[in-house]
Protein backbone atom coordinates (compact mmCIF):
# COMPACT_ATOMS: atom_id res chain seq x y z
CA UNK A 1 0.00 0.00 0.00
CA UNK A 2 1.40 3.40 -1.07
CA UNK A 3 1.73 6.12 1.44
CA UNK A 4 -0.81 8.73 1.88
CA UNK A 5 1.48 12.23 2.24
CA UNK A 6 -0.57 14.24 5.32
CA UNK A 7 -0.98 17.40 5.99
CA UNK A 8 0.85 16.85 9.77
CA UNK A 9 4.04 15.73 8.11
CA UNK A 10 4.84 19.14 7.82
CA UNK A 11 4.12 19.49 11.44
CA UNK A 12 5.93 16.23 12.52
CA UNK A 13 9.17 17.66 10.65
CA UNK A 14 8.83 21.59 12.47
CA UNK A 15 8.54 19.24 15.52
CA UNK A 16 11.50 16.87 14.98
CA UNK A 17 13.39 19.81 13.75
CA UNK A 18 13.12 22.15 17.31
CA UNK A 19 12.29 18.90 20.39
CA UNK A 20 14.92 15.74 20.97
CA UNK A 21 11.69 13.70 20.76
CA UNK A 22 8.30 14.00 19.26
CA UNK A 23 5.05 11.97 20.95
CA UNK A 24 2.52 11.44 18.08
CA UNK A 25 -0.75 10.42 19.98
CA UNK A 26 -4.33 9.91 18.14
CA UNK A 27 -7.00 7.01 18.27
CA UNK A 28 -6.04 3.76 16.82
CA UNK A 29 -5.60 3.60 13.08
CA UNK A 30 -5.20 7.11 12.19
CA UNK A 31 -2.03 6.77 10.80
CA UNK A 32 0.58 7.39 13.56
CA UNK A 33 3.24 5.00 13.26
CA UNK A 34 3.02 4.57 9.07
CA UNK A 35 4.00 8.80 9.43
CA UNK A 36 6.72 8.20 11.85
CA UNK A 37 8.09 5.59 9.56
CA UNK A 38 8.50 8.64 6.68
CA UNK A 39 11.11 10.01 8.77
CA UNK A 40 12.72 7.15 11.03
CA UNK A 41 15.76 5.98 10.63
CA UNK A 42 15.61 2.80 12.68
CA UNK A 43 13.01 1.18 14.53
CA UNK A 44 12.16 -0.70 17.33
CA UNK A 45 8.81 -2.33 18.04
CA UNK A 46 8.02 -2.50 21.64
CA UNK A 47 4.78 -4.74 21.35
CA UNK A 48 6.46 -7.50 18.57
CA UNK A 49 10.26 -7.86 19.69
CA UNK A 50 10.58 -10.24 22.49
CA UNK A 51 13.94 -9.22 23.98
CA UNK A 52 12.42 -5.60 24.95
CA UNK A 53 11.32 -7.30 28.33
CA UNK A 54 14.43 -8.36 28.91
CA UNK A 55 16.34 -5.78 27.93
CA UNK A 56 14.18 -3.17 29.73
CA UNK A 57 15.17 -5.49 33.03
CA UNK A 58 18.64 -5.75 32.05
CA UNK A 59 20.27 -3.35 29.97
CA UNK A 60 17.48 -0.87 28.58
CA UNK A 61 19.67 2.20 27.10
CA UNK A 62 20.72 -0.97 24.69
CA UNK A 63 16.91 0.11 23.22
CA UNK A 64 18.00 3.62 22.39
CA UNK A 65 21.06 2.85 20.39
CA UNK A 66 20.23 2.91 16.38
CA UNK A 67 19.88 5.88 13.39
CA UNK A 68 18.16 8.64 14.48
CA UNK A 69 15.53 9.54 14.40
CA UNK A 70 14.97 6.08 15.73
CA UNK A 71 10.91 5.30 16.32
CA UNK A 72 9.99 3.51 19.37
CA UNK A 73 6.58 1.91 18.57
CA UNK A 74 3.62 1.26 20.70
CA UNK A 75 5.65 2.81 23.34
CA UNK A 76 3.40 2.27 26.28
CA UNK A 77 3.71 -1.11 26.93
CA UNK A 78 7.03 -0.56 28.22
CA UNK A 79 6.31 2.84 30.24
CA UNK A 80 9.84 3.05 31.91
CA UNK A 81 11.16 3.64 28.35
CA UNK A 82 9.76 7.13 28.67
CA UNK A 83 12.63 8.28 31.14
CA UNK A 84 15.48 6.91 30.00
CA UNK A 85 14.92 8.93 26.46
CA UNK A 86 14.16 11.61 28.32
CA UNK A 87 17.49 11.64 29.78
CA UNK A 88 19.21 10.35 26.60
CA UNK A 89 18.25 13.10 24.95
CA UNK A 90 19.79 15.37 27.81
CA UNK A 91 22.61 13.38 27.35
CA UNK A 92 22.78 13.82 23.06
CA UNK A 93 21.92 17.67 23.05
CA UNK A 94 20.52 16.94 19.70
CA UNK A 95 17.29 17.22 17.88
CA UNK A 96 15.65 14.59 15.73
CA UNK A 97 16.38 11.92 18.26
CA UNK A 98 13.28 9.98 18.80
CA UNK A 99 9.82 9.45 17.54
CA UNK A 100 7.13 8.23 20.12
CA UNK A 101 3.91 6.28 18.76
CA UNK A 102 1.12 4.71 20.67
CA UNK A 103 -2.81 4.63 20.65
CA UNK A 104 -3.06 3.91 24.87
CA UNK A 105 -1.66 5.48 27.42
CA UNK A 106 0.56 4.12 30.23
CA UNK A 107 -0.21 2.59 33.30
CA UNK A 108 -0.47 5.43 35.68
CA UNK A 109 1.21 3.67 38.39
CA UNK A 110 3.98 4.37 36.03
CA UNK A 111 6.02 7.28 37.92
CA UNK A 112 7.08 9.76 34.85
CA UNK A 113 8.84 13.13 34.52
CA UNK A 114 6.62 15.44 32.11
CA UNK A 115 9.50 15.59 29.43
CA UNK A 116 9.29 19.45 29.29
CA UNK A 117 11.94 20.76 27.03
CA UNK A 118 13.12 17.59 25.67
CA UNK A 119 9.29 16.25 24.02
CA UNK A 120 7.23 17.83 21.70
CA UNK A 121 4.00 16.29 20.98
CA UNK A 122 2.09 16.00 17.69
CA UNK A 123 -1.79 14.69 18.00
CA UNK A 124 -3.04 13.22 14.73
CA UNK A 125 -6.16 12.16 13.41
CA UNK A 126 -8.18 9.96 10.53
CA UNK A 127 -7.02 11.43 7.34
CA UNK A 128 -9.09 14.47 6.09
CA UNK A 129 -11.05 14.65 3.38
CA UNK A 130 -8.12 16.48 1.43
CA UNK A 131 -6.20 13.68 2.40
CA UNK A 132 -7.98 10.98 1.06
CA UNK A 133 -8.72 13.14 -2.64
CA UNK A 134 -12.84 13.74 -1.42
CA UNK A 135 -11.76 17.75 -1.24
CA UNK A 136 -9.15 19.78 -2.89
CA UNK A 137 -8.90 22.20 0.25
CA UNK A 138 -9.44 25.18 -1.67
CA UNK A 139 -11.99 25.77 0.88
CA UNK A 140 -10.98 26.45 4.24
CA UNK A 141 -12.65 27.01 7.64
CA UNK A 142 -10.08 29.70 8.49
CA UNK A 143 -11.22 31.53 5.69
CA UNK A 144 -14.86 31.21 6.00
CA UNK A 145 -14.39 32.10 9.37
CA UNK A 146 -12.15 35.32 8.82
CA UNK A 147 -13.47 39.14 7.91
CA UNK A 148 -11.70 38.09 4.30
CA UNK A 149 -13.19 39.70 1.43
CA UNK A 150 -12.08 36.54 0.03
CA UNK A 151 -15.37 34.63 -1.54
CA UNK A 152 -15.89 31.50 -3.03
Amino acid sequence: MQYVNRISDKELKRKLDASGAVLIRGPKACGKTESAKQFAKSILNVDQDEQVPVLMETSPKRLLIGKTPRLIDEWQEQPKIWNYIRHEVDNRRQSAQFILTGSANPEESIKMHSGAGRFTTLDMRTLTWQELGFSSGKISMQTLFSDSKKRY
